[in-house]
């Protein structure tokens, strides 16, 4: 018997939901009727829906605020089950083709080939949610049908040991691919860059979070720049402020990663209690109309420009 099936994304539908594009392709897959689940279309007196999955990544997200009307409402997410994101999918689902049409998407895929991280920093929630060891969890064919972007969404893929196999599925598949939660600076070396470099590279994205791993980040981000010759608007590298830096700290890593002709990006741990100065950081160099404007601004110069806060 056909089941109705609703969906809501809590965190609205700037990024793909994952787990709910996943869902909604078991149970379609199922003969189920699938759609977004809508507070004025959906409520008494109209008929209950069978199920009611609602998703939520972030914590800060505020919660769905409306009656859900539903014989079965399953929640899911790190927002709800911080740290370790509830009970997993199920293996059928997690291994589903994503339903891609749910967010109208047409040419870019999106997925995991490895889980896990060995890092265990403890601002990250990688290690309590997936585990500290990062592992193979699918080939590329398994969310890629040859759209023409990839954006892969792996937590530390340099990690695992399948990780050069993995790599080469990527430059095989000739697409363009969005590294877009970073790749560990600390295990770049020769080879694996070289494997990297034979990829179609749209956004590389790397992390220098500690100062105390300057010596081993900076010189690995140098190797990666001298032998890739990549433009400084496809590299970036997050950093990591609020958490246990000094604001001086952040600075010296802002300005480096500059010099090294990559784009710093400022992520902000807790950013209800971060000072004015971090937040005036963040807005400078975020701003890549502001930050490409000048090649040798500084933060100071920033401040002293008239501008409007928000």
């Amino acid at each position: 018997m056909q089941k109705r099936i609703g969906l809501i994304d809590v965190d609205g539908h700037n990024f793909p939901n994952l787990p709910l594009m996943k869902l909604s392709a078991y149970h379609k897959a199922a003969g189920d009727r699938v759609e977004w689940y809508d507070q004025l279309f959906h409520s008494v007196p109209r008929p209950p829906l069978d199920q009611v999955y609602i998703s939520k990544v972030f914590t800060f997200t505020q919660d769905y605020e409306y009656c859900i009307n539903a014989k079965e409402i399953v929640k899911s997410g790190t927002g709800y089950f911080y740290p370790n994101g509830g009970e997993p999918l199920k293996e059928e689902i997690e291994h589903i083709y994503p339903d891609y049409e749910l967010y109208n998407i047409n040419n870019t895929a999106y997925g995991f080939l490895t889980r896990g991280c060995p890092r265990n920093c403890k601002f990250c929630i990688v290690g309590s949610k997936e585990g500290l060891k990062s592992i193979k969890v699918a080939d590329l064919k398994e969310f890629w049908k040859g759209q023409k972007e990839i954006k892969l969404l792996d937590p530390n893929i340099l990690a695992a040991r399948e990780h050069k196999e993995l790599l080469k599925q990527l430059a095989a598949a000739g697409a363009w691919v969005d590294f877009t939660q970073g790749l560990d600076a600390r295990l770049l070396n020769e080879e694996n860059i070289d494997l990297i470099k034979s990829i179609k590279l749209k956004m590389v994205h790397f992390a220098w979070d500690n100062m105390k791993d300057e010596n081993i980040i900076v010189p690995k981000l140098k190797l990666f720049k001298e032998k890739t010759m990549i433009d400084k608007r496809k590299a970036a590298v997050y950093v990591l402020t609020n958490f246990n830096s000094t604001f001086s700290e952040d600075l010296h890593r802002v300005y480096t990663i500059r010099a090294l002709g990559m784009t710093p990006y400022v992520m902000i741990y807790e950013k209800q209690t971060a000072p004015q100065n971090v937040l005036d950081l963040q807005r400078w160099v975020n701003n890549k109309i502001i930050w490409y404007s000048s090649e040798t601004a500084t933060f100071e110069d920033y401040r002293k420009t008239p501008r409007k806060r928000g």
